[in-house]
């Protein structure tokens, strides 16, 4: 037993420096962190932007004016920065812009009561002051038109599933323990189930226009619904009622409510009481412009100069608050990042390019547009619902076409899950980009960035530049109250922001830019995923 346990402590010894992790090769200039990290946190302009964006300009719902305005705002404050190139890029054509003038909306019988209440995106006013009846509506499938046919005509419909305003017995804030830190680095082997259909997505789709076609042929004078949200107390979860395409828009007023003031409507109705209810909604259609923007600005390199790093954040937003978690703060911190770095004066050997994403809430439209438009594309698909739109993210349209700029984009790097502190990189499956990140994240443990995980994750524009293969990351974030709070809903305003979280993860950001910009290669590349096959049952549909 001893002899054995000399033979492996001598054979230990050998291949100890073998197994030094990889991260010991990984240069990090520790001189410019103190200096990001004191910028960032001594001299921070990051609260200023974000109220100059959230008060100053308010919601940025993708066409509107305020939109238009916010892209502006962003040009002028990157070039004040000293960036260079600074411009907004075009895309589209997108569709109609729309916005919210003015709502008001009140019980009138049996008694008189304020409703909270929010237009719906994309759909038309009421023409005035109109008072009608609300009559409760449950439709789930198409087969429920004949339920309720011939009995809507100057009715409100009151509809959605019913939903219990629940008691919240658990913090509504919440930052990430290290217990699950720990299970969000534990990778989750995928499903052998086969992903879920092209063809479910098509049918909500289809179901949406027709339902929208039978309110009007109804002649409903009004639908309202509770939004999605299951704790109310006057926080309305508010996104849109119809298509944002020429043509396809709805033409029935649509509006969500607070979910306790929509349960009392829906009991008086169920105890047979009579109800009135008063609604004045003004919405205008914008089609003075189809072509939406990204707004890019760059850092220029130097040795490298026709590589490139990139970040970003979308700044468009949904209407009912003024898009401060969702995403002014992606917005403002990536800004504040670059404003760190050029405010140090640095010599990037990489070109540093900052864009700000229009569209991401109608389907990461504009990073999907951007990343067609420079680095790759898949084949048109011949779905109705898909015509004008990007194919990028649908692997069963066909293979990615590269185009030859792809091959010249080191990483980008996305900030898009509210007001948290960063607590580490999602990696995307890209097992080779881990000693780099983890030695890069050495300098910010204090302050909470711990933890790398192979996991995926979603729902935001990494994913445009992970189709085409190029690294492409979005940062974990504390949850805060994104979720239960803020998310697509009139709760999401300045006053929700957490400086402290909001000047954290500007430094993390701007190093981490800093140090794929400086480093001698690119970061490394994993394969990008084969064409999806479609069932046999949906290639037969087309």
């Amino acid at each position: 037993m001893c002899k054995l346990r000399i033979l492996y402590c001598a054979v230990a010894l050998f291949l100890l420096p073998l197994s030094v992790p990889v991260q010991a090769e990984e240069k990090v200039d520790l001189d410019m962190v103190t200096r990001i990290r004191y910028e960032g946190f001594r001299n921070s302009q990051v609260m200023k932007l974000a109220t100059a964006l959230t008060d100053g300009i308010g919601a940025r719902l993708t066409g509107s004016s305020n939109m238009k305005r916010a892209e502006e705002w962003a040009r002028n404050q990157l070039a004040s920065f000293g960036l260079a190139d600074c411009h907004l890029e075009a895309w589209g054509p997108f569709g109609r812009g729309w916005e919210n003038e003015y709502i008001n909306l009140r019980i009138v019988g049996p008694d008189v009561t304020p409703l909270i209440a929010y237009a719906k995106a994309w759909t038309p006013g009421t023409s005035g002051v109109v008072e009608g009846k609300p009559i409760r509506v449950k439709i789930e499938e198409t087969k429920d038109f004949e339920k309720y046919r011939g009995k809507l005509a100057g009715k409100i419909a009151l509809f959605g599933p019913d939903q219990e305003a629940r008691t919240i017995q658990e913090a509504p804030f919440e930052r990430l323990s290290e217990k699950q830190l720990d299970a969000i680095g534990d990778y989750q082997v995928p499903s052998e189930k086969p992903p879920s259909s092209y063809k479910e997505f098509l049918k909500r789709q289809r179901f949406q226009r027709e339902l929208n076609k039978f309110w009007a042929e109804e002649k409903v004078l009004a639908v309202i619904d509770h939004g999605y949200g299951a704790y109310g107390g006057g926080t309305v979860f508010v996104q849109s009622g119809g298509s944002f395409k020429i043509g396809e828009t709805a033409t029935v007023p649509a509006i969500s409510l607070d979910l306790e003031q929509w349960n009392r409507i829906a009991r008086l109705l169920e105890a047979n009481r009579d109800v009135s209810v008063e609604l004045n909604v003004q919405n205008k259609f914008r089609d003075d412009d189809p072509m939406q923007y990204n707004v890019v600005a760059e850092i220029p390199g130097t040795d490298k100069k026709n590589e490139f790093v990139m970040l970003g954040a979308h700044l468009d937003s949904w209407h009912s608050g003024t898009g401060a978690t969702d995403n002014g703060a992606g917005s403002v911190v990536s800004i504040e990042a670059v404003r760190i770095l050029k405010a140090l004066d640095i010599r990037p050997r990489r070109t540093i390019r900052l864009v700000l994403w229009s569209g991401e809430e109608q389907g990461l439209l504009g990073s999907q547009n951007y990343v067609q438009q420079h680095f790759g594309f898949r084949p048109s698909m011949n779905e109705p619902e898909m015509k004008g739109m990007p194919t990028l993210l649908r692997r069963e349209a066909g293979p990615v076409t590269l185009k030859p700029e792809q091959e010249k984009v080191s990483v980008y790097f996305n900030l898009d899950n509210g007001t948290g502190k960063i607590r580490g990189v999602y990696l995307q499956e890209n097992a080779a980009v881990w000693p780099i990140f983890d030695a890069w994240i050495q300098p910010f443990r204090d302050l909470g960035m711990t933890t790398l995980t192979m996991r995926n994750t979603g729902g935001t524009d990494h994913l445009s530049f992970d189709a085409v293969g190029i690294p492409a990351f979005q940062f974990i974030q504390d949850p805060i109250e994104y979720m239960s709070r803020t998310h697509h809903s009139n709760m999401d305003v300045y006053d929700r922001l957490q400086s402290d979280d909001l000047r954290q993860a500007a430094v993390i950001m701007a190093d981490f830019v800093y140090n794929a910009a400086m480093r001698e290669q690119m970061l490394p590349r994993k394969t990008i995923e084969k064409p999806l096959p479609m069932p046999a049952e949906e290639r037969n549909d087309r």
